[in-house]
């Protein structure tokens, strides 16, 4: 009987970046999936500047640069592709990196399965489909997996597993949760080319205002593009190729080579519940999030950042088991604002009719137009860090992403002085703050809370 502290299911972006945080915090772990590779066709395209942050805090910065690039914000259009709105994105955003950016999942999960290789305490194994997750009280978990290759069965047993395992989770369905319905459901078809001549197109992401044919582009790499367009009841499927032309601006339509053509259900829903014992749900597994703002993939790293930590603290003996409920108290709530978010930009895109769809986009321009609704759409509506444990009646705030590097993995606490905040590990000063520093504010792995 094999014994590991951690089993995550699922090596996607979400359970690989779980198990390099666990690993580089001294826990053992081991991640089975059914794929010995990563999956080679695109899904994610987009993360923002607070995961950049997350993954620079591994040390990823350099190469993930080297993989994505920054975009430039998002486009509302009408079917002329005409401007009705536009939400520019920074190129430093309050993270220290680009608030937008654009990368083929594949060569993430190349980046993430190679720095997971480098660290002892973890293990990859993959052609391995997890099929049952048992807790008996007062013992380990039990996993229990057979080899896809040759069909012989084995088990191992945890202190703690953590379900990646997407939206069918086996692990969602050992804890018996189920789904809370946020209200979205919509059919849409997914289509990935290349190119061998650029489009003359907008290099950020546009979405098409149409309750007949609402659309999604974006510019993902160079040469690589994406489309998504709404399949509704009762209308015949056009070919790829009229679909996207009035993207193609003279560009003949036989220099796109489609690398994928797939239907989609896009929905809003998230889990009931996220634990049972030492049992987790992240990523998919937890959540479902319609994909208008890009943050299907950015929640499951969010989740991997918020219950690394606190597992490997409980495992360590240094916290108990009242630590790891507030990942759900903290993460659920989180994930549905973000959802409705994205589910309001779903309606923005696809609600009403074509009798109303004049109205709405005269409506749109003239709202999004006003002094500072962008600032609002973008910044005034995204979720604050709430009340917590360690969080008091004023809420949570940033910590200035230049102190990262100093700050490294612990708990900071900093305190102001006469010539600024000093930055204060158990053992050390690791820096000096600028003089406008809050005080009484706790960081662990560079996010402050405040107002304890």
């Amino acid at each position: 009987m094999e014994h590991v502290p951690v089993v995550i299911v699922g090596a996607g972006p979400t359970g690989i970046t779980a198990a390099i945080m666990l690993a580089r915090a001294g826990v053992e772990c081991l991640v089975l999936d059914r794929f010995a590779e990563p999956y080679p066709l695109p899904r994610a395209v987009h993360f923002d500047d607070e995961v950049f942050r997350i993954f620079a805090g591994l040390g990823l910065a350099g190469e993930l640069r080297a993989i994505s690039r920054p975009a430039p914000g998002m486009q509302l259009v009408d079917p002329r592709l005409r401007v009705l709105a536009e939400f520019t994105r920074d190129p430093v955003g309050p993270h220290g990196f680009p608030q937008a950016n654009m990368f083929d999942q594949p060569d993430l999960e190349r980046l993430l399965r190679a720095e997971l290789r480098r660290l002892p305490r973890a293990t990859i194994r993959g052609k391995i489909e997890v099929y049952a997750v048992e807790q008996p009280i007062g013992e380990p978990a039990r996993v229990r997996y057979r080899s896809v290759d040759s069909g012989v069965e084995g088990e191992v047993r945890a202190a703690a597993v953590l379900g990646c395992d997407g939206a069918n989770s086996v692990v969602r369905s050992a804890i018996g949760a189920g789904w809370e319905d946020l209200g979205f459901e919509q059919r849409w078809l997914v289509v990935d080319a290349t190119s061998t001549q650029p489009l003359d197109a907008y290099d950020g992401v546009q979405q098409v205002c149409d309750p007949t044919r609402a659309a999604t582009f974006m510019m993902v790499t160079p040469g690589r593009y994406r489309w998504e367009f709404r399949l509704r009841p009762g209308l015949l499927e056009e070919p790829v190729a009229e679909l996207v032309r009035p993207w193609l601006r003279g560009v003949d339509p036989a220099a796109l080579t489609v690398l994928r053509r797939a239907e989609y259900t896009f929905r809003g829903a998230v889990a009931d519940r996220w634990r049972e014992g030492r049992v987790f749900l992240l990523g998919d597994a937890a959540h479902l999030t319609p994909p208008f703002i890009g943050q299907g993939m950015c929640a499951g790293i969010r989740d991997a950042a918020n219950l690394s930590w606190k597992l490997a603290m409980v495992l360590s003996g240094r916290a108990d088991d009242r630590l790891l409920a507030t990942y759900e108290r903290e993460r659920r709530p989180y994930a549905k604002t973000m959802i409705r978010m994205a589910t309001l930009i779903g309606w923005v895109m696809t609600g009403g009719s074509r009798r109303t769809a004049p109205l709405r986009r005269t409506l749109l321009r003239t709202v999004t137009r006003l002094p500072g609704a962008e600032q609002a759409a973008t910044t005034v509506t995204w979720p604050a860090f709430g009340r917590g444990p360690l969080v008091g009646r004023g809420g949570g705030r940033l910590c200035p992403a230049g102190l990262d590097p100093g700050l490294g993995d612990g708990f900071t606490l900093l305190r102001p002085g006469t010539r600024g905040a000093l930055l204060i590990r158990p053992d050390r000063i690791v820096a000096a703050a600028g003089r406008h520093a809050d005080p009484g504010m706790l960081s662990r792995g560079g996010i402050a809370v405040s107002g304890l």
